[in-house]
């Protein structure tokens, strides 16, 4: 979620900063540009009233020649002082005075539209803009009026260089805080993402502990926003109602196994001392032994299951080669007995795991699996490396199950249509695969070609801490 959410964020806080510092960028250009042309306006006016009472150029007045020489000089020490081309123009487009020398009405940069502006009698108050990527040079123009009339026209064709460079330094400034802000924008989303997502992680955490099994984890609801407190402290009580439910179960289960083991063992020595009173051989009375012994097998696994989804699993880590042999040498006899070839393929493999626990789930599997692999025949117990997890495979050569008792085994109670007169009570894989649970492994089932089952017994090979 966190990646989806901070990306988001980012994008809409660079837009924001992009709305702000866009147009204070434009902004700042228009100020300096329009900085530079009060400027000239002011110069023009002062041309502008040097120029005023000077006539033609071939006027024999001896006052509008002294004027015309003291335009043309103020032109010319301006012109040096700035390097600003500028002229007086008469309408017709001849110079009045010019400097330097011959300069005319520059054609490029809006300098003709700034002439025949000033004919008209305003000033050049808003000429084309000037970036900073851009080289051109900025002209303005003012009329020169005497009696109500334009006589003639100021012009000045100033460089752009300094202005230009002045834009840039000011853009560069905000484009700094642009960046600053960005990386602290970017440091407050990623504070206030964790700070959002935190209660969610350590909920989606609990879940998962709750869903493995571990029933006693819960969420520290101290952080987050409240709605994510309020959540955190619903989860946590929905957890005590779901634990203590299970709790009830397990300890009806429980009690109840406990509880018939006493009448249950009552009735067999009842129903072995019924069968001295009758013949040897009675078979009624063998059939009700039978039946009493599986029921008592029945409530010892009931048993079993209800303190298997109590227990919490105590992982060290454990040599699987070595555990896994043990095993093999326990079930050896018996299936010597009858005439079933056990082997173990053994590797140096370690794990974390609980040795009790997993030594009772491969009693579980070894155990049925030789009880439907027929004599003559082979299971293989094999230890391996696989990945994040060491794995114990018990391949065996029996019958085997189709596609949808697959899907079935390890259910409680559930057995195969065809193994009902097998020894057992179906709760024997479903107790293998709790108490594997519980240190996070797991048990899988699958075809072992060209027939028999293939169980599969995982447990992780770092630790739970790690």
């Amino acid at each position: 979620m966190r990646t989806r959410l901070l990306p988001l964020l980012i994008f809409l806080l660079a837009l924001v900063l992009l709305a702000l510092g866009v147009p204070l960028a434009l902004s700042l250009a228009a100020a300096e540009q329009q900085k530079v042309v009060v400027d000239r306006i002011d110069d023009t006016a002062r041309f502008g009233a040097l120029a005023q009472f000077v006539t033609a150029s071939d006027d024999k007045d001896t006052s509008s020649k002294e004027r015309l020489a003291t335009l043309e000089e103020e032109l010319a020490r301006y012109h040096d002082l700035y390097g600003i081309g500028a002229g007086v123009f008469f309408r017709s487009g001849a110079a009045m005075a010019s400097a330097p020398k011959g300069w005319a009405v520059p054609e490029g940069g809006g300098g003709a539209e700034a002439f025949q502006e000033a004919l008209a009698g305003r000033r050049s108050h808003d000429p084309p803009q000037v970036w900073p990527w851009q080289r051109g040079r900025l002209v303005v123009a003012s009329p020169v009026v005497r009696e109500g009339d334009v006589i003639a026209v100021v012009v000045t064709d100033s460089p752009t260089g300094r202005m230009r460079s002045r834009v840039l330094r000011g853009w560069l400034l905000i484009g700094a805080g642009e960046v600053a802000a960005m990386l602290l924008a970017i440091g407050a989303a990623v504070r206030l993402t964790s700070w959002v997502l935190r209660p969610v992680r350590v909920l989606d955490a609990a879940t998962h502990d709750i869903a493995t099994g571990r029933m006693k984890s819960r969420v520290a609801a101290a952080g987050g926003p409240p709605e994510l407190r309020r959540l955190a402290r619903s989860f946590n009580e929905m957890a005590d109602n779901v634990e203590d439910v299970l709790e009830q179960q397990r300890a009806f289960v429980a009690d109840a196994s406990h509880q018939l083991r006493n009448p249950l063992a009552a009735l067999l020595l009842r129903i072995e001392l019924l069968a001295l009173e009758l013949p040897d051989g009675n078979e009624e009375i063998a059939s009700v032994r039978t039946e009493g012994k599986r029921l008592a097998q029945v409530l010892d696994d009931l048993l079993g299951l209800a303190l298997a989804e109590h227990a919490e699993a105590d992982l060290q880590l454990t040599d699987i080669g070595a555990l896994a042999a043990e095993r093999v040498a326990a079930w050896r006899p018996l299936a010597e007995d009858k005439g079933v070839r056990l082997r173990q393929e053994r590797a140096a493999v370690t794990a974390w795991a609980d040795p009790v626990a997993l030594s009772s789930a491969l009693d579980a599997v070894i155990d049925n699996a030789l009880k439907f692999t027929p004599a003559g025949e082979e299971v293989t117990v094999t230890v391996a490396a696989d990945g994040e997890f060491s794995k114990i495979t018990v391949a065996d050569r029996g019958p085997g199950l189709t596609d949808d008792e697959l899907g079935r085994i390890g259910d409680r109670f559930w057995r195969a249509g065809r193994h009902q007169n097998v020894k057992g009570s179906g709760l024997g894989l479903s107790i293998s695969r709790i108490l594997l649970a519980a240190g996070g492994g797991t048990i899988d089932y699958a075809h072992h070609a060209p027939h028999g089952l293939l169980v599969t017994v995982r447990v992780p090979r770092s630790s739970p801490a790690g």
